[in-house]
């Protein structure tokens, strides 16, 4: 499934596409698209690495078996193309989530991520780690990823308390994908994590700050169809560039602010990737709301604006 033996083993950096669920017009699954979506994200948009079943993936919309057939379709498609395939396991249910991190380890996925339950929520960071270790504990061999997303959640215990211990109880512990604004938590877990811990941020229109901070990547949905243009701002800070990474990184935010005030949501989003990257995902699931394509075309036409040089391969309208 990775491009090579060992790519599970390699600290996870750069840009991580958290991709968008493909259903059939009727709403069933369609796996046939997997593949071409997953050239795309490789040669358009220069994404090596995939967050699956995720938000973007509606994966608490999904039923436990549904999130095993795209997962495993996901793996075996990414198979040499990939460089890390990781799989959100997170469900309400402890027990689902241990039989999709279970099934994540015969289907070979690179790496887990699981995010706090948030029916029941957990009190506090004692609580949430045992939560995790719990869930890590059936799949002793993948790596493990936190997935911190508060304001959807709920869960607001700071991720720099979670980690507190969390080595001894998680030993195959590797980071956190961190969606959350609170940036003095962020680097606060930054300057107290090991050699071989990952800190992607989960904020796209934020990443700048977080990488000052020392994000060691990030993962997002606009990296589906802006992963070209971010990859030049990660490219341009990291050669000290700072000037022109800003400029890009503000480019990303007057067009995530633009969709924003058109009261953007995931089916938008969705239908953005749609009208962008000309892949037939479909329809979102309810309680998603189908956006008509006519709807998005104001946010394409300002891509087209704010991204003249696009990324080859996009079609447009």
């Amino acid at each position: 499934m990775s491009a090579t033996a060992s790519s599970a083993d390699q600290k996870l950096t750069g840009l991580v596409a958290a991709t968008f669920a493909p259903f059939t017009t009727e709403g069933e699954l369609n796996l046939s698209v997997i593949g071409p979506y997953i050239d795309y994200l490789k040669d358009k948009q220069g994404v090596k690495s995939i967050f699956v079943n995720g938000s973007t993936g509606e994966g608490m919309s999904l039923s436990v078996e549904e999130r095993k057939t795209l997962a495993q379709e996901w793996c075996q498609k990414a198979k040499g193309k990939m460089d890390h395939v990781i799989v959100h396991v997170g469900c309400m249910s402890l027990k689902d989530s241990q039989e999709l991190a279970r099934h994540a380890v015969t289907i070979k996925a690179d790496a887990i991520a699981v995010i706090s339950p948030s029916y029941y929520k957990p009190s506090n960071a004692d609580v949430l780690r045992s939560y995790l270790q719990e869930v890590a504990s059936v799949a002793p061999t993948l790596p493990f990823y936190y997935y911190h997303l508060p304001a959807v959640t709920g869960v607001n215990v700071p991720v720099r308390d979670l980690l507190v211990g969390i080595k001894e109880r998680i030993p195959s512990f590797r980071g956190v994908k961190f969606s959350g604004t609170d940036l003095m938590d962020f680097g606060q877990c930054v300057s107290q994590s090991h050699s071989d811990w990952s800190f992607l941020y989960g904020v796209d229109e934020q990443l700048l700050a977080a990488l000052a901070l020392g994000a060691d990547g990030a993962v997002g949905s606009t990296y589906n169809y802006m992963g070209c243009q971010v990859n030049k701002l990660i490219s341009e800070f990291g050669k000290g560039n700072l000037v022109e990474a800003r400029k890009i990184q503000f480019k990303v935010q007057d067009l995530i602010s633009f969709a924003i005030q058109r009261g953007v949501d995931l089916g938008m989003f969705k239908q953005l990737m749609i009208e962008l990257s000309g892949l037939s995902l479909g329809p979102p699931r309810l309680p998603v709301k189908t956006c008509p394509p006519a709807d998005v075309t104001p946010i394409v036409e300002k891509y087209r604006s704010v991204f003249p040089e696009e990324c080859p391969g996009q079609t447009g309208l």
